[in-house]
């Protein structure tokens, strides 16, 4: 069966992997979420900004 085959390749390729330790997660965690912060809070600026560009004309 494919199947069990699948599911068996996985396991074993599963066994391979390197898992982060919990320090590391920890930095990526931080990392990732204050860029996320920095992302959305520049582009709520540019927003305003072009809103106010487009208010003025319009």
């Amino acid at each position: 069966m494919k199947i069990v085959s699948f599911f068996k390749d996985v396991s074993r390729e599963m066994k391979k992997v390197t898992w982060p330790k919990r320090q590391e997660l920890t930095s990526y965690t931080i990392t990732v979420l204050t860029t996320v912060i920095f992302v959305a809070v520049f582009f709520a600026i540019v927003d305003m900004g072009i809103s106010q560009i487009v208010n003025l004309f319009f």
